[in-house]
């Protein structure tokens, strides 16, 4: 039977101080040379994800953005792609605006991966998250809001608190053509409201890679709200000891937390290539 691993990043296989430690390094990259099919899923961009897991030796796409890409880890290589339509891209601008909510906007603008804000609703949320990203190519600083939704718009994140958000995503979580998340931000005290594309999930995209790469079934791991849908879409599923408590009722069963290397104890005691 041809198993798939897939795990999430923070809070899951990142420790934390938010990188893979090097004990999981080694045992990840012995797994993989072994042929074990390992790979994460995660909100991330490859970009951010890259830099976290610097030293993980990929060989299988990986998910990003919360299942609206899956790319190859090697050469950014998209694979698959989920976007907004013109219509419901018009209709998140419009209740955006409504709201007073000024978005992360991810898009790709004449061809190339863009990350766009207006500098000019800045909070402190957000001016976290630009500075931990300075000089990341993919930003783009703009002086109002005349270009912001420019693209092909996959993903806008809204980062403030949670009295701010909670409006916004009251009028978008029953959308049939959103999928929408709204959860405090593990190393920050603002939460994030992302929207994406219906079936820009990771339990979409880990359809998707299951059947790119023959796959009879999928091991999954997890500590948060935006892994439910993973946790669902796979055979079995475990959460990390310091995993929320809905997440761990889902769960096949509980592995150690995320300072512990839970993942990669797990996968050492059972992951083998081609089961």
């Amino acid at each position: 039977m041809r198993t798939l691993y897939v795990s999430d990043l923070d809070g899951t296989l990142l420790r934390p101080d938010g990188r893979v430690s090097a004990y999981s390094l080694g045992v990840l990259n012995r797994l993989i040379e072994a042929g074990v099919l390992f790979t994460y899923a995660t909100a991330r961009s490859l970009s951010s994800a890259s830099v976290v897991t610097e030293g993980l030796r990929m060989r299988v796409p990986v998910i990003v953005y919360n299942g609206a890409h899956i790319v190859d880890a090697r050469t950014g290589e998209r694979l698959a792609s989920e976007t907004f339509s013109g219509e419901a891209r018009a209709h998140v601008q419009g209740l955006l605006q409504a709201h007073g909510v000024s978005p992360i906007v991810y898009a790709f603008v004449n061809g190339r991966e863009s990350v766009s804000w207006d500098a000019e609703q800045v909070n402190a949320g957000k001016r976290f998250y630009l500075d931990s990203r300075r000089g990341d190519r993919r930003l783009r600083r703009l002086e109002g809001a005349d270009s912001l939704f420019d693209g092909e718009v996959f993903y806008y994140t809204c980062i403030g608190m949670s009295s701010e958000l909670r409006p916004l995503y009251g009028a978008l979580a029953g959308d049939a053509r959103y999928t929408c998340t709204l959860q405090q931000e593990l190393y920050r005290p603002e939460y994030w409201l992302e929207i994406m594309p219906r079936r820009a999930t990771k339990a979409d995209a880990l359809a998707k890679l299951r059947a790119l790469l023959h796959c009879d079934r999928a091991v999954a791991f997890g500590d948060s709200v935006n892994d439910m849908p993973l946790f669902r879409a796979a055979d079995a599923c475990y959460a990390v000891k310091n995993a929320t408590d809905a997440l761990k009722r889902m769960a096949t069963g509980i592995i150690d937390g995320n300072g512990d290397d839970g993942v990669a104890r797990w996968l050492a005691w059972h992951a083998r290539a081609g089961e």
